[in-house]
Parts: structure tokens; C-alpha cells; sequence
């Protein structure tokens, strides 16, 4: 394992840990897609299918219970739970995340390594997890308002798979054989989908911080003119 493949996992789960401390801490979803949380679920039951069949390493093993385990709580939460559901917006979330399930599955069948029922679900869990972000972004688009805890989660999610991107091509040069152009397509795809957002992202950083300058600024002149 590289570095970046450590980044991109470590990224990753970050991402789930400020979701979670969003959804659990101040008891909202508010501006979180249910749709995309309900496709990272079903990439991740897909994709995890061997997960009681085939030990890698207790590392491996631990990440896809992590993965798994905080998906379907995610789910869980925005579904379930009598404060927090209560500040999902449905009329506003409203993307047809089924197409795009439905549209990956029927790419997974004609497109992939062996046709044999865990490879089709492994590259149908490919497929779609490099398009599950959109539900996401559309909403996003839609409420214009992004909160720092919302920003950061998908700014975090971008981040994981660009890290990723790296990783892939430390390994092309590193490791014999190594060709995985289904993976690195998907991914590509999937990078740049965050690439708008990850634009107004820094955009909006750098406003921030200079309001906070010009804030610091005023304040220390006021005092000083007091002294």
C-alpha cells in the first residue's frame, strides 16, 4: 500500500466521520442527499460481497465494516430517526438515483472483467459509485446554501477519489502487469464530477478567510483607537 492509497482511505473515511458528526451532533441532514447515501449503500453491499468469504488483511476487513456500518446508519438516520428525518428535504432531493443504478447495471452486464455474478456486482459497484455524487451535487445546485459541515463532506469525498487517481498511477509505474481501466475510467469520471464544486469550494475558502482578515483587521483598529 502507498501513501496516497492510505490518504484516499483515511480522506474517505474523514468525510464519513464529519457527516456523522453532522447527522448525530447537531441532529440534521440539511442539505444532505438521501439518494446518494442510499447509493453508497448499495455500492458498498455489492462491492463487499466477500467480505466473510475472503480475508485480505485485518485492515482491509476493517475499512469494509466501517464502510458498510456507517452507510446503512447514514440511510438509517436520514430515514428513521424522529428529529433528524425531520430536517430532510425530499422536494428538493428528487434526482432518479434508480436510473442511474439501474443504467450502471446494464453497463456492469455488457462491460466487464468475467461474467460471473461477484464480478458483474463489483464492476456494477464501480460504475456506480463514480456517478452516486450527482444526487448530491444537484441538491446542492438546487439550495445554494452549503453549510461548512455539507462543503467539507463532499469537498472530503473529492479529495478521497482524486487521491486515489494518484495511487493508480504510482502503481502503473511501480507494479508489473498493473491495468485496471475499468477502475480508472470510473474514477476519472467520478473526479471529474466534483471539478465545479471543488472550483466554488475554494473560491468560497478564500472569502471567508478574507472576511475573517478584514474582521480581525477592523476589530484591532477599533482597540487600538480605545488605547
Amino acid at each position: 500500500m502507498n501513501i496516497f492509497r492510505l490518504a484516499g482511505d483515511m480522506t474517505h473515511l474523514l468525510s464519513i466521520i464529519v457527516l456523522l458528526l453532522k447527522i448525530h451532533t447537531i441532529k440534521s441532514c440539511a442539505g444532505i442527499s438521501l439518494k446518494t447515501q442510499e447509493l453508497y449503500a448499495l455500492v458498498f453491499v455489492t462491492r463487499y460481497l466477500d467480505i466473510f468469504t475472503s480475508y485480505i488483511s485485518f485492515y482491509n476487513t476493517i475499512m469494509k465494516l466501517i464502510f458498510l456500518g456507517s452507510a446503512f446508519s447514514i440511510v438509517w438516520y436520514m430515514r428513521f430517526h424522529k428529529v433528524v428525518k425531520q430536517t430532510y428535504d425530499k422536494h428538493q432531493d428528487t434526482f432518479r438515483h434508480y436510473y442511474l443504478a439501474l443504467g450502471c447495471l446494464a453497463l456492469a452486464l455488457v462491460i466487464n472483467h468475467k461474467f460471473t455474478v461477484r464480478e458483474v456486482l463489483w464492476t456494477f459497484s464501480i460504475y456506480l459509485e463514480a456517478v452516486a455524487i450527482l444526487p448530491q451535487l444537484v441538491l446542492l445546485q438546487r439550495t445554494k446554501n452549503v453549510d461548512n459541515l455539507t462543503g467539507n463532506y463532499v469537498f472530503l469525498l473529492g479529495a478521497y477519489r482524486g487521491l486515489y487517481l494518484l495511487n493508480w498511477i504510482v502503481r502503473y509505474f511501480t507494479e508489473k502487469h498493473y491495468r485496471q481501466w475499468i477502475t480508472w475510467i470510473s474514477g476519472i469520471v467520478q473526479t471529474a464530477l466534483y471539478a465545479d464544486f471543488f472550483y466554488y469550494y475554494v473560491i468560497r475558502s478564500f472569502v471567508q478567510l478574507e472576511k475573517q482578515s478584514e474582521t480581525s483587521t477592523s476589530s484591532l483598529i477599533i482597540h487600538s483607537s480605545k488605547i
